[in-house]
């Protein structure tokens, strides 16, 4: 039994549930569970107030296996997680079950972490399964800003939340993330008509006591680009930019072939930054936001000029010879038309 994911999605899943670790007075809490079904490898932790399973799927030629479950243990935990993180983010990590212990084994090294294999762990698809079944008719499903949750910080930016009923547990949903909290009361959180909880609910099928006959999931949770208003704004803004230099591209005089070059290459850097962010996105969301952050500060600052040139300088370039040579690149230009001018005035 084996599954394969990449590091940087295996520190992800770690870190998603790590805070929800029960303490070491309860044994069978004491660290994560790495519990794989037909489609998904699960990491769950629990310290009996909150429960938290972050999901990863399969490929689709590792689906449909035999499920399997094992518990690392705490104290593993920190060393696994640096060991994937030695690793660069796409390095594929294979994980194998074997007797007593689990394997994570890439193409150059391996971590071995021992296990019980027989160890008992809540039923973790039960008790959530459970807590839904308090879920009144009607009620309001908002959105929360996770940093005002310190216990699920290291999830999404955003989550989703809904009390089950009056005094029972809080349920909490992310992109590939659920639990649950019990929770205190509090005002000033709004509603949210974006989605309802039927439908973040059906994007966890094995939940249903009756897992073997659950179906596929049909739907799909929003992404973090939707739930960050910043991320969103950054890509207009990158492909307006695109568009635009595009049409003073074709719209430039023909005569003007460095306003033309200007142009085409504002658009080469919108359409490159555009395609990095993207990517970054995908990979990493919440160090995406964090960048576009901090960009948006440094563009605010206005010194962004002045830490290039120290950047540039640290990395063993040299900018002065940079700004030398683009000096006498707009000399030669300015010379050249001036001498284009001049030809054309005599001939007049």
């Amino acid at each position: 039994m084996s599954v394969t994911i990449n590091a940087h999605q295996l520190g992800r899943l770690i870190d998603k549930v790590y805070s929800h670790v029960g303490p070491d007075t309860i044994e069978v809490l004491h660290g994560i569970r790495l519990d794989a079904d037909t489609t998904h490898l699960h990491a769950v932790a629990s310290d009996r107030y909150t429960i938290a399973a972050a999901r990863y799927r399969l490929n689709k030629g590792e689906q449909g296996q035999e499920p399997w479950a094992r518990t690392i243990p705490a104290t593993w935990l920190k060393p696994l997680r640096e060991w994937a993180s030695a690793h660069a983010g796409n390095q594929q990590i294979t994980i194998t079950t074997e007797t007593g212990r689990v394997d994570f084994t890439t193409d150059t090294t391996k971590s071995r972490i021992p296990v019980t294999d027989d160890q008992d762990f809540p039923n973790w698809r039960s008790l959530l399964r459970g807590i839904t079944l308090h879920v009144p008719e009607k009620f309001i499903f908002p959105a929360v800003d996770s940093r005002m949750l310190a216990r699920w910080a290291d999830t999404d930016d955003v989550l989703r939340v809904h009390v089950t009923s009056d005094l029972t547990a809080l349920m909490v949903f992310g992109e590939d993330f659920i639990g649950a909290q019990m929770p205190k009361r509090y005002a000033g959180i709004g509603p949210c008509e974006d989605e309802t909880f039927e439908a973040a609910l059906a994007m966890w099928p094995t939940l249903d006591e009756d897992e073997a006959n659950a179906a596929e999931p049909v739907t799909e949770l929003p992404s973090a680009e939707d739930a960050m208003g910043t991320i969103p704004e950054m890509v207009q803004s990158l492909l307006q930019q695109t568009l635009r230099s595009t049409s003073d591209m074709l719209g430039a005089p023909t005569d003007d072939p460095g306003a033309m070059a200007s142009y085409a290459l504002a658009g080469v850097h919108a359409w490159s930054a555009y395609r990095f962010l993207d990517a970054l996105h995908r990979a990493d969301p919440r160090l995406a936001a964090k960048t576009v952050a901090e960009l948006g500060e440094e563009l605010e600052a206005g010194d962004f000029s002045e830490n290039a040139w120290e950047i540039a300088e640290k990395a063993g370039h040299d900018p002065q010879k940079w700004s030398d040579d683009y000096e006498a690149h707009l000399k030669r230009m300015a010379d050249k038309r001036a001498a284009e001018q001049s030809v054309a005035a005599g001939a007049a």
